[in-house]
């Protein structure tokens, strides 16, 4: 009998105001403490907001990423010619701010294209597979995860290595800054009553994705990623369709991808921002989605601790969601002041929620009505 092909997570690293390695994200995110402060790599005395989840002491995004990589490979026990081959998808954004950096001379060289970025990363971590660049906002890391699972699935490939990167730097933050989308109190409240809004934050992470053949050499998987979904709804250019459906579609087809029921899933990790619209659509999608299990499933936003990443959102939101079910424990839904009624759901509050849950959905959203479902498993 053929065992069926499926996409192991073997080695994961990250960066975020949380702290360096995977680890520091799951203790930062159990915590419970949001890592918001001062941004003082640029200049914000002409906005409205101020603060950001920034890491102190930061290299170049190029540099960030290749140590990453370096990192992940290393907790999957590849060494440098079992890189031989090993694909490279990676999410960046792929306007100005690849080349701005964070800060004077902490990016790449201005007009650098992501693809040249790829292409750089790949032969300085060698990796000499192929490369792919997904610049899709805030799905971009989450979708590139989905088609690196798909790869794997298929047999395409044996191993791909997913990274994504953003820093906050000035043209992003005068961006949402400008489009009152910062939360003015200075803090992300996902859910809750009184949210005013989301907060931006670094995130750099890598993840090594294979078949079994991590097993062979005895690692041991961190999860699995046993579904994966992406649905469109085209309601908006940056508002959300107010029923969720785009993101239930994707929730759906996660779950018949793994063949799982939708009380399978003990814990979701959602998108939510803090921002009304958004929160409120989602917790709609859950519904949707997962019928009575929507209202009774444990969910919190990690954004709330390590701030919204953009295009590393997806991979940041994975580690954290396989390291906590891995863990027996939920992270806590930060800044709650209340419950809202758009938002009916079983919000981790107060403190990490013990869990024997097997499975655990982590989920993304972008302006233009992109939508990502990732479910993965462990035990």
């Amino acid at each position: 009998m053929v065992e069926a092909r499926v996409a192991q997570l073997t080695g994961v690293y990250a960066v975020s105001a949380l702290g360096r390695g995977a680890d520091a994200q799951l203790a930062g995110a159990l915590a419970g403490v949001p890592a918001f402060g001062p941004v003082s790599r640029f200049d914000t005395a002409a906005r409205r907001v101020t603060v950001a989840a920034t890491v102190p002491e930061v290299g170049t995004l190029p540099d960030e990423l290749a140590a990453a990589i370096d990192a992940a490979c290393r907790a999957a026990g590849l060494d440098r010619a079992q890189r031989t081959g090993c694909a490279l998808l990676l999410a960046v954004h792929g306007g100005p701010a690849l080349g701005a950096g964070p800060a004077a001379g902490a990016g790449p060289a201005l007009g650098t294209a992501p693809a040249v970025l790829a292409g750089q990363l790949a032969a300085r971590c060698g990796l000499s597979g192929h490369t792919r660049v997904y610049t899709s906002a805030c799905v971009s890391a989450s979708t590139a995860v989905a088609d690196a699972a798909a790869q794997i699935t298929r047999g395409d490939v044996e191993r791909v290595v997913v990274a994504a990167g953003y820093l906050v730097e000035s043209d992003q933050f005068a961006l949402f800054d400008a489009g009152r989308a910062l939360a003015v109190d200075g803090a992300v409240r996902p859910f809750s009553a009184g949210r005013r809004g989301l907060l931006l934050g670094d995130g750099v992470v890598a993840v090594v994705l294979e078949s079994s053949t991590g097993r062979r050499r005895g690692v041991d998987p961190v999860a699995t990623v046993v579904g994966w979904g992406r649905a469109g709804d085209a309601f908006h250019p940056c508002q959300p369709e107010p029923g969720g459906t785009g993101l239930a579609r994707a929730v759906d087809a996660a779950l018949r991808r793994a063949g799982l029921p939708p009380d399978a899933v003990g814990y979701v990790n959602a998108n939510a921002t803090g921002t009304a619209q958004s929160d409120a659509a989602e917790a709609a999608a859950l519904r949707r989605a997962l019928g009575g299990h929507g209202t009774r499933v444990a969910v919190s936003s990690t954004k709330s601790v390590h701030g919204h990443a953009l295009e590393a959102s997806g991979l940041l939101e994975l580690v954290v969601t396989a390291l906590a079910l891995r863990h027996g424990e939920l992270p806590v839904n930060a800044g709650w002041l209340g419950p809202d009624d758009s938002c009916p759901l079983n919000v981790v509050k107060d403190q990490p929620q013990k869990t024997t849950a097997t499975h655990a959905l982590t989920l993304n959203a972008a302006f233009g009505g992109a939508n990502t479902a990732l479910l993965v498993g462990v035990g």
